[in-house]
């Protein structure tokens, strides 16, 4: 008789289709220590398949740090993808050679305010949360008292206005840093009266007056976009507190009512109002960058120019690497480009949702949507005005635009963004329970506080 290798009889096997089911059962019987594994089983080689794309990247979503870090990879192809921006559209418009300025002077002055932002990032990371949120009032009024102070002869005035601080040779505006303190120290306002805020003057005193008081502060300058964006901070602010939906629809129609007070109160503003409205502005009816930059944009088409090969950053487009990259963006990179930005905008929007629907504290939640919104507006109304839906306000496009106080402070709120996001309820157990991981002990993290829910006992 005939025995094979696994000592089964030849003519034991039988010849029909059946071989491969009897000869797992066969195995079983003889090695039963090894059946689970040898056995043919369906469900199991399903289980054990590669997932899919959609199926791995819910997998991935579940992970307890995943907001913390798809802010760090939003927040860093937006910073590099301004980096290369600005360096197109300023390598040409630098060089002056009656000044000795070099060609790549405004892109090393973009490095500068980057790598400081950097350090702001790190700041916002790092601080704990309790920590920021007890400086917000303290924050509050040193924004009050710059804005106060950029109106005195200590401000620097420059085109019909007076915004900036001139220190070192360097422009701030103190705008940018009143609207972060805005949110930090409202969100705490309206958080310690939480047990009031069913009562409209508790919800809206003090935040509403404080916030009146900002805008009649910024409009001395006069900064019409500076007042729209702290009216988004305070409705913001007032959503995410939870403000009856009526009373909201009252305070948006005021609001709206009343920056369109503001808009025609000054001949240069009422005259973008009307350049909007016409409908064929002429080069010389005051639509000039707004003309400019329809014709970046339709000429980049779908693929765009190629990076360096626009036209728009050789003069013809006033502000290219300021208010108006997004017209550079269409014209070298096309369509494609435009929509990518603005899917990292719409990823911003989606994460700092996530935070703010998945944090358990309620400042955290405040603070969190708040300056998600502030980030997703200012960029909504920079695109809105290029590509002629809105009026040209001046907002600049947040971390792509060339820097100075906004990067530095954009950038700060993305590092608060980021540290909220660590204080998900499941990343807190993750990393009081793992340690901080490679990357936040390189940034010598601490680990955040835990929730009363999630002490584990010991012993």
């Amino acid at each position: 008789m005939k025995i094979a290798a696994d000592g089964i009889s030849l003519s034991q096997r039988p010849a029909s289709r059946g071989w491969l089911a009897w000869r797992g059962r066969e195995r079983n019987r003889r090695f039963p220590e090894r059946g689970e594994v040898r056995a043919i089983d369906v469900k199991e080689r399903e289980a054990g398949r590669r997932p899919r794309a959609g199926e791995a990247l819910t997998g991935w979503l579940t992970r307890p740090l995943a907001s913390f870090h798809l802010v760090l990879a939003l927040t860093g192809i937006l910073g590099l993808f301004g980096v290369v921006m600005v360096l197109s559209a300023s390598s040409v418009s630098s060089y002056d050679p009656r000044t000795g300025g070099g060609q790549y002077d405004l892109f090393f002055k973009h490095l500068t305010y980057l790598a400081l932002g950097a350090g702001v990032f790190w700041l916002g990371l790092r601080l704990p949360l309790r920590k920021i949120r007890a400086l917000a009032s303290k924050a509050m009024a040193a924004a009050l008292g710059m804005l106060v102070l950029v109106l005195t002869p200590l401000g620097s005035a420059g085109g019909g206005a007076q915004r900036w601080f001139v220190v070192a040779g360097q422009s701030i505006q103190p705008i940018e840093f009143a609207k972060l303190a805005l949110v930090l120290w409202g969100a705490h306002v309206l958080v310690a009266k939480e047990h009031l805020l069913h009562r409209w003057r508790h919800l809206l005193v003090p935040v509403v007056p404080v916030t009146l008081l900002m805008f009649a502060l910024v409009m001395a300058q006069p900064n019409l976009s500076g007042t729209i964006t702290l009216g988004v901070v305070a409705l913001g602010l007032l959503w995410f507190a939870g403000i009856p939906a009526g009373l909201f629809a009252a305070l948006v129609s005021g609001a709206a009512a009343g920056f369109t007070v503001l808009a025609l109160s000054a001949d240069y503003r009422l005259g973008r109002v009307l350049t909007f409205l016409s409908d064929s502005p002429g080069p010389d009816s005051g639509a000039y960058q707004t003309t400019q930059a329809l014709y970046a944009l339709a000429d980049g088409g779908v693929f765009g120019r190629g990076l360096g090969r626009g036209s728009a950053n050789w003069g013809y487009l006033p502000g290219v690497a300021n208010d108006f990259i997004f017209a550079l963006v269409g014209e070298e990179l096309g369509f494609v480009g435009c929509v990518a930005v603005i899917a990292l905008y719409a990823g911003v929007a989606v994460v700092g949702t996530r935070i703010a629907r998945r944090a358990l504290d309620p400042w955290i939640r405040l603070v969190a949507g708040t300056l998600t919104l502030l980030v997703v507006a200012q960029a909504a109304i920079n695109i809105g005005y290029v590509v002629g839906l809105l009026p040209v306000t001046g907002v600049t496009l947040p971390l792509i635009s060339y820097g100075g106080s906004s990067l530095l402070v954009t950038l700060g709120m993305f590092g608060i963004l980021a540290n909220c996001a660590r204080h998900e309820a499941d990343a807190v157990a993750a990393l009081r329970d793992h340690g901080p991981g490679r990357f936040g002990g390189l940034l010598r993290l601490p680990a955040p506080p835990a929730y009363a829910g999630l002490k584990r006992s010991r012993g």
